[in-house]
This record gives C-alpha cells, structure tokens and sequence, in this order.
C-alpha cells in the first residue's frame, strides 16, 4: 500500500495552504470518494493524490507562524447559505483546477506543481482562520511556502476570502458536495479512518509504538475529530497550536484525561521521526 496515504491520518481535517478549488453546494452530480469501491482500494487512491507523500514539505508548511498584521484573525462571517454559496463560486473559479473539485490536491492544474496543491478541504480543518486567511491573500511564492499559488488579497475583497475558507471547511465535513467541474475526489473521512489504521499498524509492526499506544493515539485522534466537525473549539494558528488547544479543550471537558493528552503528543512525536506521517 503506497506510504503517501499515510499523511492523512494524523492531520484533522484540515487548511489552506496552497489556494482554494470547488464547486457549488449541493451538485446532484457531485463527485464521491470512489463511492463504489471497497476502502482499501479507496485508500490505495488516496495515496496518490499530490501533495500528500514524502518530500512535500506540507507538514512543515503547515506548522509556521502567523505574522503580523494577520495573527489573532477570526472568521467574521458566519458559515451560512449564503457564505458557503459565494464560496462555492469563488472556489470553482479560481481554486478548483489546482486543488480539484472537492479540495482534494487533485485538480488537473496542480499535476505537476512542486510543491503540489494541499488537500485544502482536509488540511483546513486543523489550520486557525488566520492562518488561512493569510494563505489565501499572500499567496505562497516565496519563503516560508515556496509554492505558486498567487495572492488574492488585491483581487478579493475581505469577506470573499472568508467565504472561501467556509466552503473549503465545509467541503471536508461533507456539509456540501463539490461540483463536478474539472475533476477530483471528495474527501471520504472512512478512508482517513483506514489511513490511520495502516499508519498506526506499521508502527506497531515497525516497533515504534506498541498496540496499547496504538489505541489511546487512535481514541485520542478520534476524540479531536469529532471536537473539530463540532466547531466548539478556537481556530487560530497551525497544527501545532491547533492540536494544543484541541487537546486542552478535551481535558477540560473531561473527554481525555491530561495523561492521555500527552502521551497522544508523546507517540504522534515518534510516529513523525519514523517517518510514518509524512
């Protein structure tokens, strides 16, 4: 089974950091995740989609810090009909042939981009809104992405850019299902749930953690995916920080315990040094 889909069991849901693509909410002719064909061959796709394998630098590219004056931001504009409609078009205009229908990575544009289109529609959901936002009016050509993706702030105002990062957000909850425009999978949370088992049975095999590890990783995992898709947390940063605040959030609901908390950073740590995740 190819190791580029092994990436996608440790980031949540997911960010923006390599531009937008989609279509409009609620296509009856959507495109799904092989909706016929069994999980493993799902998750066999999944590997080969760009930017999701070893060399990309997405993990890295992932975790910077927000500069100035964009740090701190807060999405304004609420998730509603309306947001995730404007989304829809702006996404499916600008965003799409990179980054694919359903934000996937796989947009015919983006084939042969280094470093490759994020998954937006997965990685934005473990990305804060100022990151994002950042991402997405800067564009990434120079340090710290080195990527292509051009800068929208000069060509979206404001609230476009926030409307974009609701319907990315939403295209990886499955709260709307992307137009078939120029091709690409939607994202399929069962086949992040079958990355996550591979990822951690190679390491159990591997001997990096042991099977008692293996399930408190995917207990804790599961218990921040679902705080996440609930939107009952602060969004601010990258995945590093968002995990922090994810994780505390847990511990203070009582949901995990502290120990818990740490030993999912303890064995994420290590999965990541054996290269597991990348």
């Amino acid at each position: 089974m190819n190791r580029n889909m092994l990436w996608i069991a440790l980031i949540l849901a997911a960010a923006v950091l390599a531009a937008c693509g989609g279509g409009a909410a609620g296509s009856e002719d959507a495109p799904t995740a092989n909706a016929a064909a069994t999980v493993v061959e799902a998750v066999q796709q999944v590997g080969q989609v760009p930017g999701m394998g070893p060399g990309s630098s997405m993990m890295g590219r992932h975790h910077v810090t927000v500069p100035a004056p964009y740090a701190g931001l807060s999405n304004p504009v609420a998730a509603d009909q309306a947001s995730l409609d404007r989304g829809a078009e702006q996404y499916s205009t600008l965003c799409a042939s990179c980054h694919g229908d359903g934000g996937m990575g796989d947009g015919p544009a983006g084939a042969n981009l280094d470093p490759a289109p994020a998954p937006v529609a997965h990685t934005s959901q473990m990305l804060g809104d100022d990151l994002l936002f950042w991402r997405i009016s800067e564009g990434g050509v120079g340090e710290p992405f080195g990527s292509t993706m051009p800068a929208w702030k000069d060509s979206l105002d404001e609230e476009a850019r926030w409307d974009l990062i609701n319907y990315m957000r939403a295209l990886g909850q499955g709260e709307v299902q992307p137009q078939h425009a120029v091709g690409g999978a939607a994202f399929d949370p069962a086949l992040e749930q079958a990355a996550r088992t591979e990822m951690l049975d190679r390491g159990v095999e591997q001997g990096v953690i042991s099977p008692a590890e293996a399930e408190v990783f995917d207990q804790v995992h599961s218990a921040m995916d679902d705080l996440v898709a609930a939107g009952d947390t602060q969004r601010l940063g990258g995945m590093g920080q968002m995990r922090d605040t994810i994780l505390d959030a847990l511990v203070e609901a009582g949901t995990v315990t502290r120990e818990q908390a740490g030993a999912f950073n303890e064995i994420h740590d290590r999965l990541e040094q054996a290269g597991l995740m990348e």
